[in-house]
């Protein structure tokens, strides 16, 4: 194993149940209603499944301030994920890898400057060799793209390094890609199934990049 790549959302921070939170004030201040169900439909993929101001307009019978409302929404957004911090286990992995010379990158549906900025505001920007983001890729998870993308900016082969991810679309494009995907769920992604991936963790708080190898010498000594 040569390198270790992360998903962002929902695996290195808990942005995912921030923006959900956000949207779910959004529906009750303004008389409507957002299920932890429905919002997690979408979690992951390339598109949210619903669009919320359609569906917020819908239940409540009228025209909103869709303008008022985002802005509100993501002054919020922003408070909730600065609150969050790192998910348990990520900082310690992160040293870790360095300190074994291990290469680092990221794998993101999401924009660079969206990943830049939360990584810059987690202090933790300079664990990371390289980054690939959705502007830079034209298929986005759970095509393999981000992920190869990332392992040829490292400088490894995907067979070399192994994924971290909070989602099933996520695991489908590490795998695809060629990589070990070892899952480890988000509140949002809780309770989903990741048929996919190769192991799935409650948690990285008490793990080591020891057990990530062991991870992925045994999926790989199994043909994976």
């Amino acid at each position: 194993m040569q390198a270790i790549i992360f998903d962002f959302d929902g695996t290195v921070v808990d942005t995912e149940s921030a923006i959900y939170e956000s949207w779910r004030e959004v529906y009750e201040r303004e008389g409507g209603t957002l299920s932890f169900e429905r919002w997690a439909e979408g979690v992951g993929g390339p598109v949210q499944l619903f669009d919320p101001y359609s569906e917020l307009e819908a239940q409540v019978g009228r025209k909103l301030d869709r303008k008022a409302i985002q802005h509100a929404r993501r002054s919020r957004e922003l408070e909730l994920i600065a609150a969050e911090g790192a998910r348990p286990g990520i900082v310690h992995l992160l040293d870790e890898a360095q300190a074994r010379g291990l290469k680092v990158g990221l794998a993101s549906n999401s924009h660079r400057d969206w990943v830049e900025r939360h990584l810059i505001e987690l202090g933790i920007e300079e664990y990371f060799d390289a980054l690939a983001t959705a502007d830079e890729v034209e298929r986005l998870k759970p095509d393999p793209d981000l992920y190869l993308l990332a392992a040829e900016r490292l400088g490894v082969t995907p067979r070399q390094a192994l994924a971290i991810e909070d989602s099933p679309s996520g695991a489908a494009a590490a795998v695809r890609a060629g990589l070990v995907c070892l899952v480890v769920p988000s509140r949002l992604t809780r309770g989903a199934s990741f048929p996919m991936a190769h192991a799935v963790w409650e948690t990285l708080g008490g793990a080591s990049v020891d057990d990530l190898e062991i991870l992925w010498k045994r999926v790989r000594a199994q043909g994976g």
